[in-house]
């Protein structure tokens, strides 16, 4: 069977089985602060766990990207070393809300393995949770007792809590699994040894391929458990692995899943991937074939969902994979220019049925593939300069050197460590590890929080947001906690129905304040948290006035909402007005709007011109004297809503059933579930305020509109008449060219006076030239206007003055520098480095340097030691 088939056969049987087929969530985890991606099956569906939603069926199964590259599930190191992990992975799943249980589900796990797949009875093992006194958790008789009735007693393996035993997180539902393991050896191997004493033990070809989890039990804080009220399951099966073991391969990389994209490789670089003669080597080409394929597939379709790598976060993480692909493909395959982005179209075709997003998207992720390419490639040779320029003591790198290479100018330390050994050095492997602790230390305390656990008021409440159509309402509280962060205290309160928006698809959250009886609670923000609203607030000593509410009223800052609002609604009319102007190209690829300004980014190759922006602005301010009313389209079906022309986000998770948000049919008409004015005169008026580059393909304007746009607009024409009163001209244009004018001409003067007068120091330095065992030296502090006046009075010494050596020193603005120029010959014969020198002479001023054998600079903070550093200078000839 094909992957293709694989994949359909497993959705196929479970429909049978009468479960709804959902798409993929995207990559990038939406509204869940504890993940940064989804890095499961279930994660999309945790609300439904926790209770917080309603599933949209009991049954439900699909096939789920995911990504693991940090955290507890951090797999990356391992990608490429060995023959089943992957950064991103996609997960076959079943899930049972409140219905079927564990017979169904191992019955039929059974069932789809053996009769579907047709994997063979005697290679096939399975675990069951062997119970933990300490947790007060009992063997799983029931699991054990429904696979003897398909699986011979010594093909069941009892396992331990680490194995077995399934928790969401540190609180939340938990429970007992089953995993399902499959020894794919040769017969030779399994005659000699059995699969059993290796299932859980990392050998390669003994694998997990599935793992049912039977939710059973809630974690509390601490650390108890309590029966749910209702029991699911959640099942989880690795189509990679999957697909090697149907497939009769060794390794998931030999599977049609991944050998389009090795084949591609291989034509690219020359090389044969498997030349040893086994396509599961670990040769360095083969590992860096391997490496290339997966993060393609993490990267590319990280992007399409809308993340885009940066210096921050999830962005950082993407980055990081793209680059440790670029450098494989740099070290071990050849590849010196961006070779990652003709990948691309690849892995768009071979997936364009399961996940269209990435063939939608094709040229745009091509193009952000490439630029980040091009980047790290340039930072490679940077970084590899600066390697060059190391001299370490003991032919030891320091930790801190290794960790300041690969944090600041993203150098990978492994890279770092494969060049040391090439030039017979080594890295403090301990030291970078220590260095890199403390950044990870610092990072988890900024962001630490400690939560306790939500005290329940009224437990099982449906949830209203009202906010569309109210600014108050009467509410009640279904729970609250307290939360400790580095700022202090704070409370989550949920309400049963609340005017509140959270923050979501880039609109901010509300403020106002919750009354019980006479006591106002500030709230201070909005936030989504899986699909709950929580109204922080950070007043003190709540408990008591919290648990002893009845009817509250939550009340909105309308001022602030109406700002809030009018900024969201005018980037619909902008998004609206781009594509008209600039093409129908122009995809969201993220917002934020507060009270103040709306920020847009969007996919675009090229700088908008001020002609560009301006006609943008004429129509959006001309659809905003149209006065269009909103017209607002609920629970319609997303179908109906694309067939009318509403504009999707990539990356966005949409139901069945969406909120359709419209201004003119023939104008915008979105996917929308933020708020909105009633009508586009309500905006007033709409200035856009800057425009720019924030990633390869992907620009930035901010806006501003109302009051806020009519201020900026009287701020520039006062200071337009106050020039206009200074320059004594009010053709303002033609005013300040004649000033640049004058400038420029002013500017040359100045330059060929400076250049008269450094020629003129040159021949008063040359004449002081001593020769010191046969090297023409001259040493000196001098008064020039700048450091490139430095550099070029030390080379015209050196093309004036035979078997130069020079150290020449200057202050500016009150800090010291130094320049070390030799003569190649002198620097030959005498064995002179002005790189090594320079580093020594800095150590005088407080300060530090380097550069080339024969031309290197230093700075530093005393300009007490300029002199010192500059007689010091003299000793090393």
């Amino acid at each position: 069977m094909t992957s293709h088939e694989i994949r359909k056969a497993f959705l196929d049987f479970f429909k049978s089985k009468e479960h709804l087929i959902v798409p993929s969530a995207p990559l990038v985890a939406k509204n869940d602060p504890t993940l940064m991606f989804n890095n499961s099956g279930m994660a999309q569906f945790k609300d439904f766990f926790l209770g917080n939603g309603t599933p949209p069926s009991k049954r439900i199964a699909d096939t789920q990207k995911c990504l693991r590259v940090s955290g507890k599930h951090n797999d990356l190191e391992d990608v490429g070393f060995d023959t089943y992990h992957h950064t991103m992975f996609e997960m076959l799943g079943n899930w049972s809300f409140g219905d079927y249980f564990k017979k169904e589900a191992l019955e039929w796990s059974w069932e789809l393995l053996t009769e579907v797949y047709k994997l063979p009875k005697d290679r096939i093992y399975v675990s069951v949770f062997g119970g933990d006194e300490k947790d007060g958790v009992p063997f799983d008789q029931e699991a054990y007792d429904i696979w003897k009735t398909m699986v011979s007693e010594d093909r069941i393996i009892l396992g331990n809590k680490k194995d077995n035993f399934w928790e969401m997180g540190d609180t939340g539902p938990c429970g007992p699994c089953s995993e399902i393991h499959i020894d794919l050896r040769d017969q030779a191997e399994v005659d000699i040894l059995g699969g059993k004493e290796l299932v859980n033990n990392d050998h390669p070809q003994v694998v997990e391929i599935w793992n049912n989890v039977f939710m059973q039990f809630e974690r509390k804080a601490d650390k108890s458990l309590v029966p749910l009220p209702a029991k699911h399951v959640d099942t989880g099966m690795g189509f990679e692995r999957l697909c090697m073991a149907i497939q009769g391969k060794k390794s998931n990389y030999d599977t049609d899943v991944f050998q389009n994209t090795i084949q591609v490789i291989e034509q690219m670089s020359g090389k044969k991937y498997g030349e040893n003669g086994t396509l599961s080597s670990n040769s360095y080409v083969d590992v860096a074939m391997r490496v290339i394929a997966d993060h393609l597939r993490a990267v590319a379709f990280t992007i399409a969902d809308g993340q885009l790598p940066s210096n921050a976060k999830a962005g950082y993480v993407i980055r990081r994979i793209l680059r440790r692909a670029v450098r494989y493909g740099y070290s071990y395959l050849g590849f010196n220019e961006p070779f990652m982005s003709k990948l691309v179209p690849v892995l768009a075709d071979q997936f364009a049925d399961v996940f269209p997003e990435l063939k939608a998207q094709q040229d745009f992720v091509t193009r952000v593939v490439e630029e980040e390419e091009k980047s790290f490639l340039r930072t490679l040779e940077t970084g590899i300069r600066r390697f060059e320029a190391l001299n370490p003591e003991n032919g030891i790198i320091s930790g801190d050197v290794v960790f300041e290479l690969s944090d600041t100018f993203g150098f990978p330390v492994d890279l770092t460590a494969l060049l040391a050994k090439e030039k017979g050095l080594k890295i403090d492997e301990e030291g970078f590890q220590k260095a890199l602790l403390e950044q990870k230390t610092r990072s988890r305390q900024d962001s630490a929080k400690e939560a306790t656990d939500w005290v329940e008021l009224n437990e099982g409440s449906d949830f209203e947001f009202v906010g569309y159509d109210e600014v108050s309402a009467e509410a009640q509280i279904i729970k609250y906690r307290k939360v400790k962060t580095k700022a202090g205290e704070e409370y989550h309160i949920v309400l049963d129905r609340t005017p509140f928006y959270a923050e979501m698809g880039g609109q901010v959250g509300d403020t106002g304040h919750i009354m019980i009886g006479d006591h106002s609670i500030s709230i201070k923000d909005t936030k989504k948290e899986n699909d709950l609203f929580l109204h922080i607030s950070t007043d003190k000593n709540l408990d008591e006035i919290l648990q002893n509410a009845g009817t509250v009223v939550a009340h909105i800052n309308e001022e602030r909402r109406d700002k809030i609002r009018t900024n969201h609604t005018v980037t619909h009319l902008m998004l609206a007005a781009m594509r008209k102007v600039l093409g129908t190209h122009i995809v969201q690829k993220g917002s934020y709007q507060d009270d103040n300004v709306t920020r847009f980014d969007f996919s675009h190759f090229a700088k908008v011109t001020d002609e560009e922006l301006s006609k943008i602005e004429d129509i959006v301010n001309e659809k905003i004297r149209e006065n269009i009313p909103l017209e607002t389209k609920v629970n319609m079906p997303i179908a109906d809503a694309i067939a009318l022309g509403a504009t999707a986000t990539f990356g966005e998770k949409y139901g069945d059933f969406v909120r359709v948000v419209i201004f003119d049919p023939n104008f915008s008409v979105e996917l929308c579930g933020g708020t909105h004015a009633s009508s586009t005169g309500k905006i007033g008026l709409f200035k856009f305020i800057s425009e720019g580059s924030v990633a390869a393909g992907v620009r930035r304007v901010e806006a501003i509109t109302g009051r806020k746009a009519l201020s900026v607009i009287g701020e520039q024409l006062s200071i337009s008449n106050q020039l206009k009163e200074i320059l004594r001209n009010n053709d303002l244009i033609k005013a300040v060219e004649n000033l640049l004018a004058e400038k420029t001409a002013l500017q040359k003067k100045v330059e060929a006076l400076e250049n008269e007068k450094l020629q003129e120091l040159k021949n008063e330095l040359a004449k002081t030239a001593v020769n010191i065992n046969g090297v023409n030296v001259i040493t000196a502090k001098v008064s020039v206007p700048s450091a490139d006046a430095l550099k070029q009075l030390c080379f015209d010494l050196k093309n004036k003055v035979e078997r130069f050596y020079g150290v020449i020193g200057a202050e500016f603005g009150g800090k010291p520098q130094i320049a070390v120029i030799i003569d190649e010959e002198v620097m030959k014969e005498k064995n002179l480095h002005a790189g090594n020198i320079v580093k020594e002479l800095a150590k005088e001023m407080k300060g530090g340097g380097g550069g080339q054998p024969y031309f290197a600079t230093a700075g530093g903070s005393d300009a007490s030691g300029l002199e010192r550093a500059i007689d010091k200078g003299k000793s090393f000839v």
